[in-house]
């Protein structure tokens, strides 16, 4: 009998090149499987299928893993506010995980000897997958047929069509990559430092031109309801959300950061849920928590999106990160009034039962009840002390 071998599926010009080449080169039972982690449409996902088929795959799947991924990971993205570079939501980087690990689940189900996927030796990507295929199946074979032949396109191309297999391989003049938390958006212009993405490189167009503001609700840092309605769950929020603010265009820009590999990287995306929520979110937060929540919430999210981004998601710190979030967002709970304008949004404000400025204790630069002038300068001695002794030591003020 033939050995197995899952193959992370896409249906583009590199993952049907590996179906056709580990079945006819490499003598492999292929099985495709594409995880869905909120890109995909019914009608996308039945043209990725048939070409499956056309390659003569010995079968193909779909692993649908939205809810999964909003459980594990990006709820804790929200908690975090995570933005990296204070730019990027980790709109793709953060699915490839997910991703990788649904594969190796439906790879252990049918009893495959080899997990296989068609990233190149040249992104992050390829570190993301191998990283949770070597942990999570150790004992399984990882194939990656164009890192390792290192192919032009057109020999891709022709290897196809000697085996019989046709198809408008003209290569997309901009490279998208969609999902739940945000679209990727890479091109000529990327590839440069200096030359803006052109409005018809992105995915949504304007529609709405006449301004609205939305309310955003929020439980214990979830988001629940958009204009009060709950949509079934914080997915279908997120979803609802991507539709309005993509028809005022809203969710664009260009992220420029690290790879994993240590080469600069420069994409654009497109996320308009992923924005407004966190932007919404974080400004709950400067209602609600105290400074010093505030300020090591800050200090652990940034490690956290810095190791989600670079495939560390097994890393048992970021489950122990994952605690401290969430116990974080017990008081995060309110409503957030978002203004939504072409290719633009303002938050313009928020109500909920734990905010911090409706205290007794008086109002900023207005009146104070529960001090007197008296006791601010006594705390302003104390405050002082140590700064004191150390000039009064060393002398100066610089």
């Amino acid at each position: 009998m033939k050995e197995k071998v899952v193959l992370a599926f896409s249906g583009g010009l590199d993952t049907s090149f590996c179906a056709k080449y580990l079945s006819e080169e490499k003598g492999l039972e292929v099985h495709a499987a594409i995880v869905d982690t909120g890109g995909f449409s019914p009608a996308d996902l039945q043209r990725i299928e048939t070409r499956a088929n056309e390659l003569g795959v010995a079968s193909f799947t779909c692993l649908n893993e939205v809810e999964n991924f909003y459980k594990k990971c990006i709820r804790y993205m929200i908690y975090g506010n995570i933005l990296r570079n204070q730019t990027y939501p980790l709109s793709v980087s953060a699915e490839r995980v997910f991703q990788a690990l649904a594969i190796v689940a439906y790879a252990k189900k049918i009893g495959a000897q080899y997990i296989a996927h068609g990233s190149t030796g040249a992104g992050n990507d390829q570190v993301r997958f191998d990283l949770v295929f070597q942990i999570a199946a150790p004992q399984m074979g990882i194939l990656t047929p164009i890192r390792d032949l290192r192919l032009s396109r057109e020999e891709e191309i022709a290897y196809l069509q000697q085996h019989g297999v046709s198809g408008n391989w003209e290569k997309a003049k901009y490279s998208i990559n969609q999902g739940i938390w945000g679209t990727s958006v890479g091109g000529k212009e990327t590839l440069t430092s200096h030359l803006p993405l052109p409005e018809e490189a992105y995915p949504s167009q304007l529609q709405t031109t006449e301004p609205q503001t939305l309310t955003l609700t929020f439980e214990k840092g979830e988001p629940v309801a958009l204009n009060h309605e709950s949509y079934g769950n914080s997915v279908g929020v997120i979803q609802a959300l991507n539709q309005l603010g993509s028809r005022y265009a809203i969710g664009r820009d260009i992220h420029v950061g690290d790879t994993i590999i240590g080469i600069k990287g420069r994409v654009g995306f497109e996320a308009p849920a992923a924005l407004m929520i966190i932007k919404a979110h974080h400004a709950l937060e400067k209602h609600v928590l105290t400074k010093w929540q505030a300020y090591w919430k800050e200090q652990l999210a940034n490690w956290y999106g810095m190791m989600l981004h670079e495939g560390q998601y097994l890393e048992p710190l970021m489950r122990n990160i994952e605690t401290f979030l969430e116990d974080s967002q017990r008081c995060v709970s309110g409503e957030v009034y978002v203004k939504l304008m072409p290719y633009r949004f303002e938050i313009q404000g928020i109500s909920s039962p734990h905010d911090l400025m409706a205290s007794k204790f008086g109002q900023y630069g207005e009146m104070n009840n529960a001090w007197t002038g008296e006791d601010v300068k006594g705390f302003t001695k104390i405050l002082g002390n140590q700064m004191k002794i150390y000039f009064q030591v060393n002398g100066g003020t610089t």
